[in-house]
């Protein structure tokens, strides 16, 4: 694992020259000021409810399994302001890979350090769980500059961007680990190191269990129970929101129970509650674009094909 990209020479053949103009877009986007990138993220989000028809429908049957208590126009109104999230989200992701998050720390609220730091005063590494979250990128961004958090990541098909990218998030990130590096993780947790990562998407491979999410059987990765196992790391979760008012919270909880437990399905039942109820805190600002219910233990699947 090479942690400075500088020492990797980028990939600069013709047949990346594409992508390397829309990371040359994407760092344009990234110094626009703060305030006209929000209007033109919530532009982009409505263009791209309408351009994405696919993505849409996927939304909207989320919302549909995951908050069957709300009546056909709310949920509508919260497809809308998902999208107009995914937008800035967009924005948002530049910024911390590339730009200046100067705006984004005026007016930070940050919660909860305390059981991060309790979990390093006795020794230990901490895994910080996430969610999938529109504001991901830029709140991991914002808590770097109070703790020194380690990421984890799947790395992007084209080498160009997972290049570029890398580069952005190691101006800040402790380290980076791709989900296949579980060695070089495992150690910096034994070090005491922090590391960060969200295990609630559907996952093509590693060990899985189904467990509730919103009521409904997910197949969820059963990561967290094996890194707390084999580093002897404390689980904490990582809430991280948009406020109305434009400013961000930040907020550390810790995890209901000790993980890891006996049990990998208990523990990963613990971790996806964790999750849902960041999602309810914030609905608008969840992935919901993923088809995260897409494989049931019946082997049926409730999105169209």
């Amino acid at each position: 694992m090479t942690q400075d990209p500088t020492r990797e020479r980028p990939p600069l053949g013709p047949r990346h020259w594409p992508t390397w103009l829309g990371i040359g877009a994407m760092a344009a986007m990234a110094r626009l000021p703060w305030g006209l990138q929000q209007g033109l993220g919530r532009a982009l989000g409505g263009l791209l409810r309408n351009t994405m028809p696919q993505r849409r429908r996927i939304a909207a049957r989320n919302l549909a399994l995951c908050f069957p208590e709300l009546d056909a126009g709310a949920r509508e109104h919260l497809l809308r302001a998902h999208f107009a999230s995914l937008g800035i989200g967009l924005f948002e992701f530049a910024r911390a890979w590339w730009g200046s998050i100067a705006p984004m720390r005026r007016g930070l609220v940050v919660e909860g350090l305390e059981h991060i730091e309790a979990a390093r005063a006795a020794g230990r590494g901490v895994i910080v769980v996430s969610g999938h979250f529109t504001t991901l990128e830029i709140c991991g961004r914002l808590m770097c500059d109070h703790v020194p958090l380690a990421g984890m990541y799947r790395p992007h098909a084209e080498p160009a961007m997972e290049w570029a990218v890398k580069r952005g998030r190691l101006r800040y990130a402790a380290a980076m680990f791709t989900k296949q590096e579980l060695r070089p993780a495992v150690k910096h947790l034994k070090q005491g190191g922090l590391l960060w990562y969200a295990p609630d998407q559907d996952p093509s491979r590693g060990e899985s269990v189904y467990v509730p999410f919103f009521g409904r059987p997910a197949n969820s990765l059963a990561s967290t129970h094996q890194l707390a196992r084999l580093s002897g790391a404390a689980v904490v979760a990582f809430q991280h929101a948009r406020r109305a008012d434009g400013g961000y919270t930040l907020r550390v909880l810790p995890m209901p129970g000790e993980i890891p437990s006996k049990d990998a399905t208990v523990d990963t039942a613990a971790v996806m509650a964790a999750i849902e109820a960041m999602a309810r805190a914030a609905p608008d600002q969840y992935l919901w674009i993923h088809r995260r219910f897409k494989r049931q233990p019946d082997g049926s699947s409730p999105y169209e094909d």
